[in-house]
């Protein structure tokens, strides 16, 4: 019996390329002050091609942390530091407007009202998590938003999914932990939860299927799969194979 849901967000709850794209072409174009050589370059050292407006499916901003991203971009922008770059993603990130992957609300408050404690654990950071759930109607319907900055480490570490189902009194097993990157796979099954892989992030079904428990094209499918009894938990799965779905 499955009791709780853990979201990964970007490419999980929202769309990743329609909700990123367009705002890393801006922002590198600010970074690079108008130098659309510049901004290519910058682009480069994050995985995004600024002239087909797409990422790399191994891009850092994908399922990376602004660590990472500040990491890859500080060397090609002389001059600035880690404390002026951070601050200055965090706004732009948090300010960037997200296109949901399926209509969330109807979808959120349909798991909620069959009993499911309901999170989101990103690598984002919590600030930006929150301002891009409650800019699409949707915080309130969450117990609980954590990003990497919130305690409890960053995915691919289990602390953050450890720590929702802690929080809640859930049993690991009877968990799922949904993702569109082997980040989340991992995180969730280190944590002993039941991970389900989703493909509206960058990554296809021949990367997620290996690492996943299940492959779904959207969360959109997860009421009539569980009304189905379709997911089975951890202790119930035991020695089955992964599934595609």
């Amino acid at each position: 019996m499955i009791t709780g849901i853990l979201f990964d967000k970007d490419g999980t709850l929202y769309d990743f390329e329609r909700s990123w794209s367009g705002f890393a072409g801006a922002m590198l174009l600010d970074l690079a002050e108008g130098d659309a050589a510049r901004a290519r370059s910058l682009g480069q050292r994050i995985g995004f091609d600024t002239e087909d407006s797409r990422f790399a499916p191994d891009s850092c901003v994908i399922a990376g942390t602004d660590d990472d991203i500040c990491a890859a971009l500080l060397p090609g922008l002389p001059g600035m530091t880690d404390h002026d770059l951070r601050p200055r993603l965090a706004r732009a990130a948090a300010a960037a407007p997200m296109v949901e992957a399926v209509p969330l609300r109807a979808l959120l408050a349909r798991l909620q009202a069959m009993g499911l404690k309901l999170g989101v654990a990103t690598n984002d950071t919590e600030g930006s998590a929150r301002a891009h759930l409650t800019a699409t109607g949707i915080l309130d319907l969450f117990d609980s938003v954590v990003g990497f900055d919130s305690g409890h480490g960053a995915k691919p570490g289990p602390g953050m999914c450890r720590a929702f189902a802690e929080r809640f009194g859930l049993v690991p097993g009877e968990v799922l932990m949904i993702g569109d990157s082997l980040h989340d796979l991992h995180a969730g099954r280190a944590a002993g939860m039941v991970v389900v892989a989703v493909l509206t992030g960058m990554a296809d079904d021949a990367v997620l299927a290996p690492h996943a428990d299940l492959v779904i094209p959207d969360i959109g499918v997860l009421p009539g799969l569980l009304a189905r009894g379709a997911i089975p938990s951890r202790t119930e799965m035991e020695g089955e194979a992964p599934q595609t779905g």
